[in-house]
């Protein structure tokens, strides 16, 4: 019998290949746009004197946290503690879980990260705790804990001062575990569309982490760490004068969700990130099929838009099955005997990236129209 070997599948770009002969669907990076977003945003933090510690769940990639890093970022946030694997084996030794977890099995994964990377934690309950600083003391290991407050989200985070309070006395008695300070943050405001609607809820928010931090300090609680922020309200938080760190994570590539909303102060972000897409079916009149569908883009805060610059002023999204993104046409009507698209490529940009990286190996980056380098999505799928 004879043996052969796997047949491989081929990249989906190689560098110096024109873009529009990517395989689609594909995940494109401008890398001009994405480039003046890092730059921006480490400009911004240092103006108003604030660490930046860049949310590494919006893009999954370690190559994007060490451009971030490169730029002056000073760690990064996971979300989950699987998510730290790619990044610590890249050479990112600071990062902070941003988010609760239990069970034995997360807490000695943690302790296992704490012996190879700087490792912060969120906490909003004591018997995490406990959980943590009886590992952590056995282990001989040291990790700086954040209570997280509630500031408005009405999701995770201690209700008031009393319980925050209770958090730092839980905390102070295990020698392996260090208070850092706290973690606020409230997703709810991000995409408040009217800029003075987002900035006046931001201001409430900091007013109530103002009121945390001073119950900390009436105990005699020092708190050096303020951490918090999205994209949507980093520049208030930036400059309110009660943060000391900041998180945003979509900034780095932008979405329609974000990009529908209201930008009026300082901060000036471009979209980077696009799904290159081909129109595989025309049979209907008026319509029109792409091979981007539910598996290459996330809907959850809206379906895509076609980029006006690629495709945007003749075809309009409206519809997404697993493998098929139904479009109209809006000119150039082949029942008129224009121009059929089939074969033409557009470029969509899809309503929320997080979970639209998530489904892809790969980030294209692409600059002048040539593919100038293919970087893995190491932490894709990685949600334990």
């Amino acid at each position: 019998m004879t043996t052969t070997s796997p047949l491989l599948l081929p990249p989906i770009a190689i560098p110096g290949q024109d873009a529009n002969t990517v395989s689609t669907p594909a995940l494109l990076v401008d890398l001009d746009a994405f480039e003046y977003n890092i730059h921006h945003m480490a400009t911004l933090a240092h103006h108003h004197g604030v660490a930046l510690r860049p949310h590494a769940k919006a893009h999954k990639s370690s190559a994007v946290a060490l451009a971030q890093l490169a730029q002056g970022a000073t760690g990064i946030c996971c979300q989950k503690l699987s998510e730290v694997y790619p990044f610590l084996n890249a050479g990112v030794k600071d990062i902070f879980i941003s988010n609760q977890f239990v069970g034995e099995a997360k807490v000695a994964m943690a302790i296992e990260l704490a012996h190879h990377v700087k490792l912060s934690v969120c906490v909003d309950h004591p018997a995490q705790v406990e959980a943590l600083g009886k590992a952590a003391n056995k282990a001989g290991v040291s990790i700086t804990v954040l209570p997280e407050v509630d500031i408005g989200h009405g999701r995770c985070g201690v209700p008031n001062a009393e319980a925050l309070l209770a958090l730092a006395d839980c905390i102070a008695g295990y020698h392996s575990l260090r208070f850092g300070g706290i973690q606020a943050y409230h997703g709810g405001i991000q995409h408040l569309s009217d800029w003075d609607d987002r900035k006046q809820a931001a201001s409430r928010a900091t007013a109530m982490t103002q009121a945390f931090i001073q119950a900390l300090e009436s105990r005699g609680i020092r708190c050096p760490t303020v951490t918090g922020g999205g994209t949507g309200t980093v520049e208030f938080d930036a400059a309110s004068g009660v943060y000391t760190e900041i998180q945003p994570g979509t900034y780095v590539f932008m979405d329609d969700h974000y990009g529908t909303n209201g930008w009026g102060g300082e901060l000036r972000l471009r979209q980077s990130l696009f799904i290159a897409s081909t129109i595989m079916s025309t049979c209907k009149p008026g319509r029109a099929v792409c091979d981007g569908g539910l598996k290459g883009v996330a809907v959850d805060s809206g379906l895509p838009r076609v980029s006006q610059t690629a495709g945007g002023d003749r075809f309009r999204y409206i519809a997404a099955n697993d493998e098929h993104g139904i479009l109209t046409i809006t000119q150039n009507e082949t029942e008129d005997g224009r121009v059929d698209p089939l074969g033409e490529r557009i470029r969509l940009i899809p309503g929320h990236c997080d979970p639209t990286c998530n489904l892809y190996g790969e980030y294209v980056g692409i600059r002048n129209g040539i593919v100038e380098c293919v970087c893995n999505i190491d932490a894709r799928g990685l949600s334990q």
